[in-house]
């Protein structure tokens, strides 16, 4: 233990740090992708489109279900990141 620097106190720096700095965005954009699916293999993307895509696949009841579980689990933890600091003493 070094006098200067409490290497307790940065090590739980550095893993919060982490998970809210990457993982929750990275939760966020797994969850997005999750609602838009990508197109299937062999169809055109650099033509403009003259009609709606009527054949573009959608996320279905398990991508929809899973993708609402990931954006509760980020907001939830928005929610609880801003009470921990309101609530501070």
């Amino acid at each position: 233990m070094n006098s200067w620097i409490d290497l307790d106190a940065l090590w739980k720096i550095l893993v919060v740090g982490l998970l809210t700095g990457a993982g929750l965005p990275a939760l966020f954009a797994l969850a997005l992708r999750l609602l838009n699916p990508p197109l299937p293999t062999g169809v055109p993307t650099g033509e403009p489109a003259t009609e709606p895509a009527t054949d573009r696949p959608t996320a279905g009841p398990a991508g929809y279900a899973l993708a609402g579980l990931l954006l509760a689990v980020v907001l939830a933890s928005i929610g609880w990141g801003i009470s921990v600091i309101v609530n501070h003493r």
